[in-house]
């Protein structure tokens, strides 16, 4: 990046740094046309380090550093420390084999002196939607809010009376009717609430009007000694008066592992009443999603009471996991049925850049870590390969990454010009995704709502109407055509 580029991308802000490190040598100020100081020498190359290997998970400007959780501290030697050894189990990777000790000491010093900026200008937080209307290609929606004040609000699922049932990741359960009142539904499985794990997402059967069999996807754990250790986990549940009772365990991730991210835990079922699971990588070399000797990078296929189908493409394999339909994920977050073809689609995190939305297809390897379109978070290459025999490619991919979440087609009439479409929340820009979908292509995108935050789930709900949920402060929103 060169220095303009920079230099423009503190002016944004309106904010200009003086000085980044006191102890540090001085360089001689640079000045632009109208005689503001320029950032020195030591302020760029953190700023050029910042904008390469941070920004893609953190943000690219000071609003980043505005309300941000500061969970392992924000003074210099923890900030230090975070980024030189990372957080195992976590995003956070370790960057001291990339930047020494005194690159790692000027980038601790520039994020100081944003944070430093950030309260001292009073700089708020990123501005969401500049209006709760916006006009489509399409349509003119305009945002209803159906509930606020939830905690990172992750899976949700409708009742056949119209109350939706929505997971805090936290590991609460809520009932919400048509007040917008929120019941408390007890009767929870245990979660581990760490990293990206917790209370994940919601299914019902598909005949729950008979059974009231409710599906939830959580991260398991055992307490081993000083450590725990977390799985992937699906159970199912007697739904009646805001209680679950008679759980039954139907699958267990295991190994667990004392991993924080990538869980997955996508749960949809299809048209045969088949269900399907997704469960992430978990980010240990050892369970490489490769090998079919282990349950993490797949995507599961089960009876709804959690028994193997005759037909699972590799029943009968000695030492193969029974339930893997597809295998070769990363971290797939997002699970729909197309109701057209009666097939799973999914959409999964690449690292930096990677992101893919891909048609599953039984026994189909989709390649993960072997070939990608993204890079390590440090900008290295894990691999050199983007295609290659036996491998499948996506219908689509991000770079950079949005990082999509949640899943759901478009299977009302309520939207002109919709029927059909694949919507995909973004976590990283904040909006909600339309993609144009004719036959098994996605032929163009539509970002909507940009702005609205960090959009966790969509689903369509009996009323034919879209529902989002969107994290912090915890929001779910309905799409109301205008």
């Amino acid at each position: 990046m060169n220095k303009l580029k920079l230099f423009t991308l503190l002016c944004i802000t309106g904010i200009f740094l003086i000085s980044c490190n006191q102890s540090a040598k001085k360089t001689s100020a640079e000045t632009n046309e109208q005689g503001e100081t320029a950032p020195d020498s030591l302020t760029l190359q953190a700023m050029t380090n910042y904008e390469n290997l941070c920004s893609s998970c953190h943000g690219s400007n000071i609003l980043s550093f505005a309300g941000h959780r500061w969970k392992h501290g924000k003074v210099g030697d923890s900030i230090f420390k975070s980024i030189k050894h990372g957080y195992e189990g976590t995003e956070m990777i370790a960057w001291e084999n990339v930047l020494s000790d005194d690159q790692i000491t000027n980038l601790t010093n520039y994020i100081l002196k944003e944070i430093e900026n950030v309260e001292r200008y009073g700089v708020q937080e990123e501005q969401g939607l500049v209006s709760d209307t916006i006009q489509t290609e399409l349509l003119t929606i305009k945002l209803d809010t159906i509930v606020s004040g939830m905690v990172q609000p992750w899976g949700m699922v409708f009742l056949p009376s119209g109350d939706l049932l929505v997971t805090e990741q936290s590991g609460e359960l809520y009932r919400v009717d048509k007040t917008s009142k929120k019941i408390p539904v007890t009767g929870l499985p245990k979660s581990k609430y760490r990293g990206q794990g917790g209370l994940l997402d919601l299914e019902l059967h598909p005949d729950f009007e008979n059974n009231n069999w409710l599906y939830v996807s959580y991260s398991d754990y055992v307490v081993k000694g000083k450590d725990t250790l977390a799985g992937t986990a699906l159970s199912r549940f007697k739904f009646a008066n805001d209680k679950l009772t008679n759980e039954e365990k139907l699958f267990e991730g295991h190994p667990y592992s004392d991993a924080g991210s990538h869980f997955a835990g996508r749960i949809e079922f299809d048209n045969d009443g088949y269900l399907f699971l997704s469960v992430g990588d978990r980010r240990k070399e050892n369970e490489n999603p490769q090998f079919l000797t282990n349950y993490n990078g797949k995507i599961h296929r089960m009876m709804d009471d959690g028994k193997i189908p005759s037909d699972n493409p590799f029943v009968g394999q000695d030492s193969v996991m029974q339930t893997i339909y597809s295998y070769g994920h990363r971290n797939p977050q997002g699970l729909a049925l197309n109701p057209e073809t009666n097939k799973i689609w999914a959409h999964e995190h690449g690292p930096r850049g990677g992101d893919e939305v891909n048609i599953i297809e039984p026994g189909n390897n989709y390649g993960w870590p072997v070939i990608s379109y993204g890079i390590e978070y440090d900008g290295t290459r894990f691999t050199q390969l983007e295609e290659k025999e036996g491998m499948e490619q996506p219908i689509l991919y991000w770079v950079p990454s949005i990082a999509p979440c949640g899943a759901a087609f478009v299977t009302t009439d309520k939207y002109p010009g919709w029927e059909g479409d694949f919507l995909a929340g973004s976590l990283r820009f904040k909006y909600l995704n339309r993609c144009i979908v004719e036959g098994n292509k996605i032929v163009r995108e539509e970002p909507l709502f940009k702005g609205i935050g960090r959009v966790r789930n969509v689903r369509v709900g009996p009323d034919g109407y879209i529902y989002v949920a969107v994290e912090e402060p915890g929001y779910i929103f309905r799409l109301m055509p205008i």
